[in-house]
């Protein structure tokens, strides 16, 4: 009997992981999607969300008829997409490598849509950097969770003129200093 793929094997895929980003805090239309991810065909973007609903990762919050055809908005469903440790430590070596990169290949995405956007005053919300943190996992996880109850009130788009960004965090651990060098 086959198990439930995890939500690692279904959101790491490049194009699911793009869609499950694009949808972050916000309902869009299949439509506007399409708008969002320009190089991807239409068929291949249906079937990842199909994929992405089927695993309840994402859900269909209304349907409405537009021009003979039903048109779905889409957000975020009760699974989210947050892929865990039991998720991560199952993965092998090459797939949490290649996990990373289709990661770091959206990041660079994002970054390349707002060069391209040339709007100088976007580049008030720009920033980047690192910062090096001595923790237990039990620190980590205190960390995490007041991280996202801090950011909780800004996930979802209040119309109030508020700009709409993405907030990129990788927790990658320094190895340890070979001793034997």
């Amino acid at each position: 009997m086959d198990s439930e793929p995890s939500i690692a094997d279904i959101v790491l895929h490049p194009v699911r992981l793009r869609i499950v980003q694009q949808l972050g805090g916000r309902q869009l239309t299949t439509a506007a999607l399409r708008e969002e991810l320009p190089d991807i065909t239409q068929a291949t973007l249906y079937r990842h969300i199909a994929a992405l609903i089927a695993a309840q990762i994402v859900t269909v919050v209304d349907e409405r008829r537009v021009r003979g055809t039903i048109e779905r908005t889409l957000a975020l469903g009760e699974r989210m997409a947050h892929v865990g440790q039991d998720d991560l430590d199952a993965m092998s070596d090459a797939e949490l490598r290649n996990a990373f990169l289709s990661f770091l290949g959206t990041v660079g995405e994002g970054f390349d849509k707002f060069i391209d956007a040339g709007d100088r005053h976007l580049r008030n919300y720009l920033g980047f950097g690192t910062t090096p943190l001595y923790v237990t996992t039990e620190d980590l996880m205190e960390i995490q969770t007041k991280l996202a109850e801090l950011l909780e009130p800004y996930r979802t788009d209040r119309d109030n003129g508020s700009v709409r960004i993405t907030l990129t965090t990788a927790v990658i651990p320094s190895p340890p200093a070979d001793s034997d060098t």
